[in-house]
């Protein structure tokens, strides 16, 4: 029996009005912090989960932070769907689907870090709460934005997507919408709860990672996976694989 068929975002039903609004929330959040704003509720908050974090809720948290680990998790899990649905299709673009959100997030989040040069809540030299911070360098000055956040929407953005495609490739019916919604949101949620709540982030890192991460999964949403245009190659390759991103956001 064929899989019903998803509902699918094409590249025109995406406007990109939300994504300069989230973009704009990104700059004048920036902007705030390197003037000095906020700073004072970035401090309360993490004070306030440091006194609310016994050993029990602590490992919980640790566990369920792992959900936005890029290279442990993500990575792995979004291979292994790509690999597997690239071999059922006989087809390189589930592939193309893990190079471009590796690219991606690589491109981005990362820079930004370095260059916005924030210290975590557990540093313990001057001025940590500061973007643009001297006295605190390489990964002591990488908090901000938060890459659990921002992995976490880009990453089960495309999991959904080869999720989908490898259930379409069994001949069995797609993730049913409030499982596909979950599979969006939930890690996300979970990821900026607990990665602000053990302190690894200050709030506004998180409410960043947020923002880009929206911009991120976005930009994916439009691309046409199974029709992009690829080079010459052998034997089909090139051939779609069922990959059809849902609306999720528009």
């Amino acid at each position: 029996m064929r899989a019903p068929a998803a509902t699918v975002t094409r590249r025109g039903r995406l406007p990109w009005l939300l994504d300069l609004v989230l973009l704009a929330g990104f700059v004048v959040l920036t902007v705030a912090l390197a003037r000095g704003h906020l700073l004072s509720l970035d401090e309360r908050l993490a004070d306030w989960a440091g006194e609310h974090r016994p050993t029990p809720l602590y490992v919980l948290l640790r566990v369920l932070n792992y959900l936005g680990q890029g290279g442990q998790v993500l990575m792995p899990v979004t291979l292994l769907l790509a690999g597997l649905v690239a071999w059922r299709r006989r087809s390189v673009r589930p592939l193309l689907v893990f190079a471009t959100v590796f690219v991606l997030t690589y491109v981005t989040i990362g820079p930004l870090k370095i260059w916005l040069d924030r210290a975590a809540p557990a540093f313990d030299g001057p001025d940590r709460l500061v973007l643009f911070n001297a006295h605190a360098s390489g990964i002591e000055a990488m908090s901000y934005p938060s890459g659990h956040v921002a992995n976490a929407l880009a990453w089960y953005g495309v999991i959904a997507v080869l999720l989908d495609a490898l259930l379409r490739s069994l001949e069995r019916p797609v993730l049913p919408p409030r499982a596909y919604l979950a599979l969006r949101v939930l890690p996300p949620a979970i990821v900026f709860v607990t990665t602000t709540w053990l302190a690894f982030h200050w709030i506004t890192d998180s409410v960043a990672g947020l923002l880009l991460g929206l911009i991120l999964t976005r930009l994916l949403a439009r691309i046409p996976w199974d029709t992009v245009p690829l080079p010459r190659l052998p034997r089909g390759v090139d051939r779609p694989a069922g990959l059809q991103t849902r609306q999720f956001l528009s």
